[in-house]
């Protein structure tokens, strides 16, 4: 067995997914023997550790970063290391709903910042955002969800705003780019594991 195969093996495994699983992606970087799985790897194992995030708070992240990208081995995946890491049916929910919210605000928000139309930023956006109100898992920790969404959904007008909130909050930089790099993490696998 070639070395890539074995880090395939392994990656998925860790996924809870078949050893015999592949997607056209994974396929060929096995063929193709390519150091990028190595990375791959252990890019994603990082995606649960942190020095500034708990274990929940990391497989929260993943989860909702999964939602926002359709990827269902992912969302299976984290769902399960959220609930090892003592998340709530209600967590796990909040989770996936944020990344629902911030799709319809992430494409609104940048429709209104790249047109630059005073008229607009008048008219009442008209979208519902209860789940931001009285979040089950802190207004901190929602924000920090929202913010990591909205990097990888590309909207500046929205990370700006959750940035802001958060360091309002008294949030550390160190804490809020961890939620980016594991959101941008969990992306990267995506693209290989879908």
């Amino acid at each position: 067995m070639s070395e890539s195969t074995e880090i395939v093996q392994e990656l998925v495994e860790i996924t809870g997914l078949d050893k015999a699983y592949r997607t056209p992606a994974l396929t060929l970087l096995e063929a193709g023997e390519s150091r990028y799985l190595r990375d791959l790897k252990l890019n994603f194992t990082s995606t649960l550790t942190s020095e500034h995030l708990s274990a929940k708070e990391c497989a929260l992240l993943g989860l909702s970063t999964a939602v926002n990208n359709q990827n269902a081995p992912l969302i299976a995946y984290y769902t399960n290391v959220a609930k090892q890491n003592e998340a709530t049916d209600a967590d796990v929910a909040e989770a996936a709903g944020c990344a629902s919210l911030l799709a319809s605000n992430n494409i609104f928000y940048r429709f209104r910042h790249f047109t630059q139309k005073e008229k607009y930023t008048q008219i009442p956006a008209r979208i519902r955002m209860q789940l931001m109100m009285k979040p089950v898992t802190g207004k901190e920790f929602f924000e920090l969800m929202s913010l990591a969404i909205s990097a990888v959904n590309g909207c500046e007008m929205c990370v700006n705003a959750h940035e802001d909130s958060l360091i309002k909050l008294g949030i550390t930089e160190e804490r809020i780019f961890d939620a980016v790099r594991i959101a941008s993490l969990v992306t990267a696998t995506g693209k290989i594991i879908f």
